[in-house]
């Protein structure tokens, strides 16, 4: 544990830090940087961050695609693509930050997961005064405008808007070849006990019209709401898709598709259409979203050719 006055002190020190960076970089070396996050607020660097520190996965994954990966001094647990964010040193997890090793790692810019993170130690963030980023993509084009942002702010303008326009054309293919499918109706499951799902707010909801499928509780509040089986029964969906570490294949046996067997009569069980896609690809509000996209618009394409 992490004494209170030891911590107060090596937050001061951070701030004194970063009034000095801030101070040497103010005689217009480089122009000030402005973006705006996700919240909203507005983010201004008087350089390119130089010392980044990543709380979220997906974040670590968006970092890496701008261009950053060489500028990137911490990040959180899982954060595990590519391969070289492995290497990073580690900050705690979404549920408790490493105070002491971010304070220790002096960032001049730390991303952080909007809705992941704790409030309270972003609270604690906010008196280091090194500038937050809030990162939390909620529609598929947001992962390029997120990608084009914080290549602004690390100075790869370049290979971050290549980035962008590589992963808006694996979109735009796709949504060219099945959007305009004949529908299909989806229950995505997040998790069995309790059961849980995810509304049209959420960028998997994205995926799922852009794979030309509906989801069929994307009226739901709040983002992730929890269901009942006899909810999933009347709606009656013609595809039931999860997700599980490393999965690409459907039909593949989870126990937490296999309950949905116990009613034969429910479309998805009769046709044969459970399927499981690798979290990371569909789950993570990055680049390889792309990926699971590609693998769900499969998935639903083989529901269409089963219907009888």
């Amino acid at each position: 544990m992490i004494r209170p006055i030891r911590l107060t002190r090596l937050i001061r020190l951070a701030q004194l830090v970063t009034a000095a960076s801030l101070y040497a970089a103010a005689p217009g070396v480089h122009a000030a940087i402005t973006v705006t996050d996700d919240s909203g607020a507005t983010v201004t660097l008087p350089a390119p961050a130089q010392r980044v520190i990543s709380l979220a996965p997906h974040v670590t994954e968006l970092l890496y695609a701008a261009g950053g990966g060489a500028k990137m001094v911490g990040a959180v647990s899982y954060s595990d693509y590519p391969p070289a964010a492995r290497q990073l040193p580690r900050v705690g997890d979404n549920k408790a930050l490493d105070l002491e090793r971010i304070v220790a790692l002096k960032p001049d810019l730390i991303v952080v997961w909007r809705h992941g993170n704790a409030q309270r130690q972003l609270e604690r963030l906010r008196e280091l005064h090194v500038p937050l980023f809030f990162s939390e993509p909620r529609h598929l084009d947001d992962v390029a405008v997120s990608l084009m942002r914080l290549g602004q702010l690390l100075g790869t303008s370049s290979t971050a808007d290549a980035a962008a326009a590589a992963y808006r054309q694996d979109i735009a293919s796709l949504r060219a070849q099945y959007a305009s499918r004949p529908p299909v109706s989806v229950f995505y499951q997040v998790w069995d006990r309790p059961l849980m799902t995810l509304n049209g707010e959420h960028m998997v909801s994205d995926v799922i019209a852009l794979c030309g499928g509906r989801n069929v509780f994307a009226g739901l509040q709040p983002l992730v709401p929890t269901v009942s089986t006899e909810a999933v029964l009347a709606a009656n969906p013609e595809a039931i898709v999860t997700a599980a570490p490393g999965a690409t294949r459907p039909d593949t046996a989870l126990p937490q598709l296999d309950l949905w067997r116990a009613w034969p009569g429910l479309s998805a069980v009769a046709n044969h259409n459970l399927f499981v896609i690798d979290g990371d690809l569909i789950n993570r509000p990055a680049p390889r979203i792309a990926q699971g996209a590609q693998q769900l618009c499969e998935d639903l394409e083989t529901a269409r050719s089963r219907r009888k």
